[in-house]
């Protein structure tokens, strides 16, 4: 053994020695933050040693070989992977893990695999808020509820800790986060063997064995040769049909055509009707625009009814064929689903496949006996009353129409819509039918009181006496015959031509006043008087008969008028 004296002779040795050492880790690449092959040197009871050809040999605690299958076969001379996290700590000792680098191998093939969508092995272990923790490749890994299977299951226990091949559907590697999807991996298989049985079918094709598999209000699903496809309740029949659970049961089988595949989708689409021939084929052999035949009604809407014609035919009654005086009767009021009715065809659109039906066609038209009675009287009952009108049904047939508060009485104020009631009968005349709209009058069953102006031969221009009823602040109310039926109310303007004498304030009741017409219009009832009209009469009267002397001499209108006086005061002397 060397002493010190010779160690410190022979320093050039034991540098060269170190820098031997220095130039075998160095050619050994160790790089910290990676994965490196470490050999098993010794197994303990709470640590596997390793050697990593470093300064010194590794220890790995035995809790990273827990679960772990390697570790049954582990032993002496063993390689290993191992995570170098420091080739030198601050104790000097190098720190490696096992875990980290089962990790790290865990997640490059987990993005390798995740860039193919292949397909990998994992063990669903636990159960957490809207999903499963499944286990992949040793990593933690998210499995949402909706994608453990391709139909919601109620219970998974025989999924729990088996192993399942899943795809994963994101990775985010900064968080650590993993989601795997069960059922994409059945979609896809199943998706495969659909493709694979659908090379043995094609459109067109007939199958006798479709079997039933469930029914809906709106179709059927059928299994065909281990493949789904769908009978749309319209395939069915070329009637209607209201319930596809009416005519198959489940497990049935059924004869059909193939009439879609759609190859994106892997959608399959069957028909019965497309076996059996078209009733609509020959319709317009069959069937006459404008004849009148016999059907069943099917069903009832809110807009019309249908109507069976035959087997795989129907028709559409619309409202507005149901009834001549109502266009929006509900159908139901007039008709029942499986009554069996009369009918005429009305119109036939064999590419839409579309029949329109007239109902009333079939019955009595009421408006044609109301053109005989235009203009006669007629009675009414009345179904309803509003603040400008009464409305009524006409006796002998349903047809309606209005009468206007105007053509009650010749008064035309609608305080006459107060004498009446819901259900009273009134007499009344018709006075206009159009666009299926009646207008009654019940005033025209009574004498104009304006005639009276024909009567004694009364024209525009003319001069009538007549005699204040009322009082108004814009004018005075007068009647012009003597049963006061004629009522005309002169305008304020029109009771002077003086703007002082025009107040109404000045005028009384009872008092006769002698009006000018200046307006008669008899047809649309029509009376304008002025009494203002009468004294310009009067005054050019004067004027013309005293003023032109007078006018010479410098005479005022005073004086005319003075004068007239005075010439008429020595005549009556």
């Amino acid at each position: 053994m060397a002493t010190e004296p010779e160690l410190k002779n022979n320093s050039p040795q034991l540098e060269e020695f170190q820098n031997l050492l220095d130039q075998d880790f160095k050619d050994r690449k160790l790089k910290e933050n990676s994965i490196i092959k470490a050999t098993v040197t010794e197994i303990t009871k709470n640590f596997v040693v390793v050697d990593c050809k470093a300064k010194m040999e590794g220890m790995i605690p035995i809790e990273e070989f827990k679960n772990d299958k390697e570790f049954e076969n582990l032993k002496k001379g063993s390689q290993i992977d191992v995570f170098l996290e420091r080739i030198e700590s601050f104790k000097g000792e190098i720190v490696i893990s096992r875990d980290k680098a089962k990790k790290m191998k865990a997640w490059k093939k987990m993005e390798k695999v995740f860039e193919s969508q292949g397909e990998m092995t994992g063990f669903i272990t636990g159960k957490v808020k809207g999903g499963f923790i499944a286990t992949v490749e040793g990593l933690p890994c998210f499995m949402p509820s909706s994608q453990i299977d391709v139909k919601p299951l109620k219970r998974i226990d025989h999924l729990m800790n088996t192993p399942v091949q899943v795809i994963a559907t994101r990775i985010d590697k900064n968080r650590g986060n993993v989601c795997v999807s069960r059922r994409a991996v059945l979609e896809k298989s199943k998706s495969a063997e659909i493709t694979k049985a659908l090379k043995n079918i094609k459109e067109g094709d007939v199958v006798d064995d479709a079997i039933v598999k469930a029914t809906t209000d709106w179709g059927i699903f059928l299994e065909i040769n281990g493949i789904d496809a769908l009978l749309h309740v319209s395939d069915l029949s070329h009637g209607r049909v209201k319930k596809p659970s009416d005519l198959v049961t489940i497990g049935q089988k059924l004869k059909v055509k193939i009439t879609k595949i759609d190859s994106t989708t892997n959608r399959v689409s069957a028909s019965v009707k497309a076996l059996t021939e078209d009733p609509f084929q020959n319709i317009e052999k069959k069937f006459k625009i404008g004849e009148i035949y016999e059907g069943q009604v099917t069903k009832i809407m809110d807009y019309g009814c249908f109507v069976k014609i035959e087997d795989g035919v129907e028709g559409l009654i619309h409202n507005s064929e149901l009834d001549w005086t109502n266009r929006n009767i509900k159908p139901n009021k007039v008709l029942s689903v499986s009554q069996n009715i009369k009918f005429k065809i009305v119109n036939i659109d064999k590419d839409t496949k579309r029949i329109s039906l007239s109902y009333k066609a079939t019955l009595e038209n009421p408006w044609d006996k109301i053109k005989d009675i235009i203009g006669k009287e007629t009675k009414i009952k009345i179904t309803n009353i509003t603040d400008k009108a009464i409305f009524g049904e006409l006796i002998d047939s349903k047809l309606s129409g209005m009468l206007h508060y105007k053509e009650i009485s010749y008064q035309e104020e609608n305080e006459d819509l107060k004498k009446f009631k819901k259900g009273d009968t009134l007499n009344v005349k018709i006075l206009e039918v159009k666009d299926d709209k009646i207008r009654f009058s019940k005033r025209a069953l009574e004498k104009d009181p304006l005639d009276w102006f024909k009567d004694n031969k009364k024209k525009i221009g003319d001069v009538v006496t007549t005699r204040i009823q009322e009082v108004l602040k814009t004018g005075v109310k007068v009647a012009v015959d003597q049963e006061k039926k004629i009522i005309v109310t002169i305008r304020k303007a029109d009771l002077a031509k003086d703007s002082a004498d025009a107040r109404p304030e000045v005028f009384s009741k009872d008092n006769a006043l002698d009006a000018k017409i200046t307006e008669l219009d008899l047809k649309n009832r029509r009376v304008k008087l002025s009494v203002k009209a009468v004294q310009i009469d009067e005054e050019k009267s004067l004027i013309a008969k005293f003023g032109e002397g007078a006018t010479k001499s410098g005479a005022t209108l005073k004086g005319i008028f003075e004068k007239a006086i005075g010439k008429k005061g020595k005549k009556e002397k």
